[in-house]
C-alpha cells in the first residue's frame, strides 16, 4: 500500500508543479502529511538531492522514496515523479510544430513564467526558515554565517557551485568544533 501511496503522490507532483526547484513545496508537505517525513528530514533530502547529479525532482523523489520503503519505494516514487513529464513531453514532441506560433500557447507561456518565480521565491522562504531560524533550534548563528558566506562568494566573487557547497561543508566541519 505505501508503494501505490508513493506512486501517486509523486504522480500529483509531478503533474502540479514545474519541475526543479517548484518541486520543493510539494514534496515537503506530501512527505509531512503522510507522515513520512518531518520538515528538517525533507530539509536534508533537499540538499542532498541538490549535490547529487541528475534533476532535483528525480533525485529528491529517489531519496524520499528510499528513506520511506526502500528500494521499491524509491522506484515507486521516482516513476511517479518521472510519468507526467514524460507524457507531457511525448506530446508536446507531436504537436509542437502545430503550435509554434500560437498566440494562445504564447500567452500561457508568458503567463506561466512569474508564477515559477514566485513558487521558487516560496522555497528560498521556507528552506531558509527551516535552516536559518528553525522551530527546533531557534536561531543558528553559524548556519547564518555559513549562508552569509556562500551567497558572498557565488554572487560577488562568481564561485561554482560545487566549490561553495565544499566550503560550505567545510565551514559546517568547523561549527562543530568552533562555538558560536
Amino acid at each position: 500500500m505505501i508503494y501505490i501511496k508513493l506512486l501517486l503522490s509523486f504522480l500529483i507532483i509531478g503533474f502540479t508543479s514545474f519541475g526543479g526547484t517548484s518541486m520543493i513545496p510539494l514534496i515537503s508537505e506530501q512527505m509531512t502529511v503522510n507522515g513520512w517525513m518531518t520538515a528538517a528530514e525533507v530539509s536534508d533530502i533537499v540538499a542532498i538531492a541538490e549535490m547529487t547529479p541528475g534533476p532535483l525532482g528525480v533525485n529528491c523523489s529517489t531519496f524520499a522514496g528510499m528513506r520511506t520503503a526502500g528500494p521499491l519505494g524509491a522506484l515507486c516514487a521516482m516513476i511517479g515523479v518521472m510519468m507526467p513529464s514524460f507524457t507531457i513531453a511525448l506530446f508536446a514532441a507531436v504537436f509542437m510544430a502545430k503550435f509554434r506560433e500560437s498566440r494562445l500557447i504564447k500567452g500561457i507561456l508568458y503567463g506561466i513564467r512569474p508564477v515559477c518565480v514566485g513558487i521558487v521565491a516560496s522555497v528560498i522562504v521556507t528552506l531558509s526558515i527551516s535552516n536559518y531560524a528553525g522551530a527546533v533550534y531557534g536561531t543558528d548563528p553559524a548556519a547564518i554565517f555559513i549562508g552569509v558566506v556562500a551567497f558572498i562568494m557565488m554572487f560577488l566573487f562568481k564561485w561554482s557551485i560545487p566549490k561553495t557547497i565544499l566550503l560550505s561543508g567545510i565551514l559546517g566541519l568547523c561549527t562543530v568544533w568552533l562555538p558560536f
